[in-house]
């Protein structure tokens, strides 16, 4: 995502710095007030009839909803979240980073509000940010279950699977998230992906090029046809009597009739 120098100082006053920060710290705080009492994050969740009844909050506090599952998950989710989070705003820089989120953030709002008995959550925010980082960095392994190292790509392999299965088989509140979430990305990286794609498709055509030339027989025989591919004991020569000089094996050089124009 291209941005002009002079629109990135005018609006890199606005930008949160260590925005990741805020989140993990609100997510942190949330899970710790979940765990004392029983059904406060439903009180998070964004619900836009909820929000339309006056539950204003709602679109605030669902940004700061904390991973689900044992608290020994989220908190290693949080800490994920954390460093890839702060990961993409060094390498973007704090405007960018925030653009990333906020892009994220107003199109959840804006398709949750298509289904105003749906509800939804941060969940597939917080994936486009670990599908951003994998995209970058690629190659960075984690520690699968603390002990088996996994390059960081494959695991976004399985995301976009994931993701892919739940458009299809989802409601439409799942499929609109989905798309809402990714959008960012999409924007961030939709130039890459497409000039990557085209570049990959370049090359394997200039492979299957290289390939069939070298297969290609370098002489062969005008009168009888075969190769230095399918007879690789015989001798060819080029006749310059001809016109053009064309390639003959030695049983038909002498006695060939010259070729003219």
């Amino acid at each position: 995502m291209k941005i002009s120098k002079q629109t990135e100082r005018k609006l890199e006053r606005f930008a949160i710095k260590d925005l990741t920060l805020y989140l993990v710290g609100g997510q942190g705080l949330a899970l710790l007030l979940g765990l004392t009492m029983p059904g406060f994050i439903d009180y998070m969740l964004l619900i836009p009839q909820a929000v339309m009844s006056g539950q204003w909050w709602r679109l605030f506090s669902f940004v700061l909803t904390p991973p689900s599952g044992t608290p020994l998950f989220a908190a290693f989710a949080l800490y994920l979240l954390f460093f890839m989070g702060r990961s993409l705003e060094n390498q973007w820089g704090t405007l960018r980073y925030n653009l990333f989120v906020l892009i994220g953030y107003l199109m959840t709002i804006a398709v949750a509000f298509l289904i105003p008995y749906g509800v939804a959550s941060n969940n597939y925010i917080t994936g486009s940010i670990f599908l951003a980082f994998a995209f970058l960095f690629p190659n960075f392994e984690i520690m699968l279950f603390f002990v088996l190292p996994v390059k960081i790509k494959w695991l976004a392999l399985l995301t976009w699977i994931f993701y892919a299965f739940s458009f299809f088989t989802g409601d439409w509140l799942t499929r609109l998230l989905i798309l809402a979430a990714v959008s960012n990305f999409f924007v961030f990286f939709g130039k890459d992906i497409y000039y990557n794609a085209r570049h990959g498709h370049r090359k394997i055509k200039n492979q299957a090029r290289e390939i069939a030339t070298r297969d290609q027989p370098r002489h062969v025989c005008t009168v009888c046809g075969i190769t230095d591919k399918t007879n690789r004991e015989m001798d060819f020569r080029y006749c310059t009597k001809c016109d053009p000089p064309v390639a003959y094996c030695m049983s038909h050089l002498n006695t060939h009739e010259h070729k003219k124009p």
